[in-house]
This record gives structure tokens, C-alpha cells and sequence, in this order.
């Protein structure tokens, strides 16, 4: 058995400060649409499972850099609803690769006191790959406190609602809840990200400038990045970049903050 390929730290974590991130302003909860892993391998002559077997290298250097600068929340973009489209053999291959990354990085995480919880359609995952069904995420370290890493597995935004929906009339119905006490906080609640904070970070990789049918609801305030990047090569220094941006943003939440009263009173 060939020995676990080691990801190269393309940014030491002692270089952290030279970005100027301040500790206290991080976002509680990062999500990232991963994607760029076919062109990053087209570009190079190789196989498209090679980019997504590279892809993987990078899911160890984020989540990594996101435990050592204190984000707890992390939520990984891996498979869409639509991606079941995709030819079968890719789909196959993603399954596996996903498989192996629960086996091997278990250890891993449950040192690093990381829990994984699954979004999506689970069971169409461990259906098209029965050995999936014994690495359920959601089974995996649920004690585990310091950080939570979530992974979008067969998820789709806007199923996502469907199926609150559903929830929630089939409540109506059983005369358990009123049209009238329906909520955002309801609503919120039978969402696959019930428990989770929504998102202050959306990254997406690779140039697109889309969600992708991702968190349509959970997405309403949070701050988009977006980076020419391919997903493979997006290592510790590029999700620092990131952060960094973030941090200069000024989140109003739809409101008008004290600093924009000042600028707007300097301009007139």
C-alpha cells in the first residue's frame, strides 16, 4: 500500500500574522463551493480524476488553516444534486474518493477534536456507493467540539427548501403548528444546516461567479468571494487571502452602520 501523499503547507502557520488578520473579526462559519477540479486537470493533460484526487489535497490544507485560525464552522460544497448528470464513472470515482477521505482522515480529525456532519441526500449517496453507507458522516465524531466540518453530499439549495416545506405543511396538517406561527426561524429549522450558523463566507473557486444551486436560503447576508483559482491549487495562503478580504468588508445586515452615517455626512 502506497504511503498517505503528504500536502505540501504552501503557507507556514507561523506566516499567518504577515496577512494582518485580526483574531477577533473571523468569520464564524466558511463555506466553499470547491470547484475548477476538471479544467485544473485538462489544462495539464491528465484525467479528470486526478484533478479530483488533488482536489482532496486541498480539502486537508483548508480545513487545517481553518482550525489553526479558530473558525468553527466549515461547510465543503463536494457534490451537487445536479452532479448525479455527470458521466457514470465520474460519478463512481467521486464516491469512492469521498469514501477513502472519511477512512483516512477519521483519525485525523477526531485528534484534531473535528466533527463531521453530512448535508443532502445521504442515501442516494450510500446507494450509489454502498461502502459510503458505512462512513456516514453524520456518524462520524459527534462529540467532537473545537471545529465542525460539513460536507454538501448530493445537496442541492433549492430541494433543500422542498423539503422544509414539506416538513413544515405536513406539521400544519397534524395541527401541530399554525400558517400564523410560520417564521424564518421555523423555517430555518428543518433545513439540512438546522444547528449550523449561516454563513458570514461564501468562497467559491475557479472564476465562476454563481452559487450553483447552493444555501439559496441560508445565503441572504453573507459576504461572496469570489477567486480565479482552480479548487487543487487553492491552498492555505488563498483561503487566508480570503479571510483577509473578508475583514475588510463592513457588514450592514441591511442597515446603515455609525461609519456610514460619518462618510455619508463628510460627502454632503
Amino acid at each position: 500500500m502506497k504511503p498517505e501523499h503528504q500536502v505540501a503547507i504552501s503557507l507556514p502557520l507561523n506566516d499567518f500574522p504577515n496577512l494582518s488578520l485580526d483574531p477577533s473579526r473571523m468569520p464564524r462559519h466558511v463555506a466553499i463551493v470547491m470547484d475548477g477540479n476538471g479544467r485544473w486537470a485538462n489544462r495539464r493533460g491528465l484525467s479528470r480524476h486526478e484533478g479530483h484526487r488533488r482536489g482532496k489535497d486541498s480539502v486537508r490544507a483548508v480545513v487545517d488553516a481553518a482550525r489553526e485560525v479558530g473558525i468553527p464552522y466549515l461547510t465543503l460544497y463536494a457534490f451537487s444534486s445536479e452532479n448525479w448528470g455527470r458521466p457514470t464513472t465520474e460519478v463512481s470515482f467521486l464516491m469512492q474518493l469521498f469514501h477513502r477521505y472519511l477512512i483516512t482522515e477519521t483519525k485525523r480529525l477526531m485528534k484534531r477534536d473535528i466533527r463531521v456532519v453530512a448535508l443532502g441526500d445521504t442515501e442516494r449517496s450510500a446507494a450509489a456507493s454502498p461502502r459510503m453507507r458505512s462512513a456516514k458522516p453524520s456518524r462520524l465524531r459527534k462529540a467532537n467540539a473545537t471545529m465542525t466540518v460539513a460536507l454538501a453530499l448530493s445537496y442541492g439549495g433549492r430541494q433543500d427548501i422542498v423539503n422544509a416545506a414539506r416538513s413544515i405543511a405536513r406539521a400544519v396538517a397534524d395541527g401541530a403548528l399554525s400558517p400564523d406561527e410560520i417564521d424564518e426561524q421555523i423555517v430555518a429549522r428543518e433545513l439540512a444546516t438546522t444547528g449550523l450558523p449561516d454563513p458570514d463566507l461564501l468562497i467559491r473557486t475557479s472564476g465562476e461567479l454563481r452559487v450553483s444551486n447552493f444555501f439559496l436560503f441560508q445565503l441572504a447576508y453573507t459576504e461572496l468571494y469570489f477567486t480565479d483559482t482552480l479548487w487543487p491549487d487553492f491552498r492555505e495562503r488563498e483561503f487566508l487571502s480570503a479571510l483577509s478580504a473578508y475583514q475588510l468588508r463592513e457588514r450592514r445586515f441591511g442597515a446603515v452602520t455609525n461609519g456610514s452615517v460619518q462618510r455619508l455626512r463628510a460627502q454632503n
